[in-house]
């Protein structure tokens, strides 16, 4: 069972070796974080500048021994926060198809709607990465709008906008 904590600067270390390779860089951090190879410094430096954001939430998520075995962001898209935003979702390389993706989803769902009163639940992931895009389905995200393309690393990537809603499914 997992559980959600905030995020540690000494997280960035763990996390930073998930990212194993260019692809996988972009297709997680979408280009925002800056360029591979991300360090744990880079990761660190981009969370500080959110600092005071108070629209904004870093979790790591443990396994049953407090093991970080996944990380995630959420965050406000409007003003009546009922909008929430998920974002940089990853799951350590060594626990993938194992379920821990699903689940820290389905946790974070629980956290925005119960806690953040959220009404409505984004994301956005590249066609490209389609283990993701098949696990945001299994945890209840629907496809939504229009596809979007964007440049990354000299190629044309497509995002696949998706969203999950307070009556989408009960948890």
């Amino acid at each position: 069972m997992l559980t959600f904590r905030p995020y540690k600067n000494c997280d960035a270390e763990i996390i930073a070796t998930w990212v194993s390779d260019e692809k996988t860089f972009y297709q997680w951090s979408a280009d925002i974080i800056g360029a591979y190879p991300m360090s744990s410094k880079d990761l660190n430096i981009h969370y500080e500048k959110q600092a005071n954001n108070t629209n904004f939430f870093v979790f790591t998520a443990c396994d049953e021994t407090a093991k970080p075995v996944g990380h995630m962001i959420m965050r406000y898209l409007d003003d009546s926060h009922k909008k929430v935003r998920f974002g940089f979702v990853i799951v350590d390389n060594n626990v993938r198809g194992k379920g821990y993706g699903k689940e820290m989803l389905l946790l974070a769902e629980k956290y925005a709607l119960e806690l953040l009163h959220a009404e409505e639940i984004t994301l956005g992931v590249f066609a490209n990465n389609e283990k993701a895009f098949y696990c945001y389905q299994a945890a209840g995200f629907e496809e939504f709008g229009e596809r979007t393309k964007y440049a990354v690393n000299g190629e044309e990537w497509e995002c696949i906008e998706m969203r999950y809603t307070r009556n989408a499914q009960s948890i």
